[in-house]
């Protein structure tokens, strides 16, 4: 949801909090139905046999999370090293 900030901040803080609440509910209803739909169209990949699915090793997982740690570094005098630590602290990623 995008609103003007002024228009925001004149909102009773009751108004705030219900409709922060109801943002949280909706986001996590969409992400449901997306995953739902996500997984359903992956198994009709499949099926079709037309497309092979690779499914990356833990390894390579690891490699691949390993190699993206200089590009943070890079961005952090762009986007802030705060806001890339925040996406670490939300998501469990562990720059190693």
């Amino acid at each position: 949801m995008i609103v003007n900030k002024k228009f925001w901040d004149g909102l009773p803080a009751d108004v705030r909090t219900t409709l922060e609440g109801a943002m949280v509910d909706a986001t996590k209803y969409a992400n449901q139905i997306a995953e739902q739909q996500n997984l359903r169209d992956l198994e009709s990949v499949k099926k079709s046999g037309k497309t092979t699915v690779y499914t990356p090793t833990p390894a390579e997982k690891a490699a691949l999370k390993a190699a993206l740690v200089p590009v943070h570094k890079k961005m952090e005098s762009r986007i802030g090293a705060d806001l890339i630590q925040s996406i670490y602290k939300e998501t469990g990623f562990t720059a190693q």
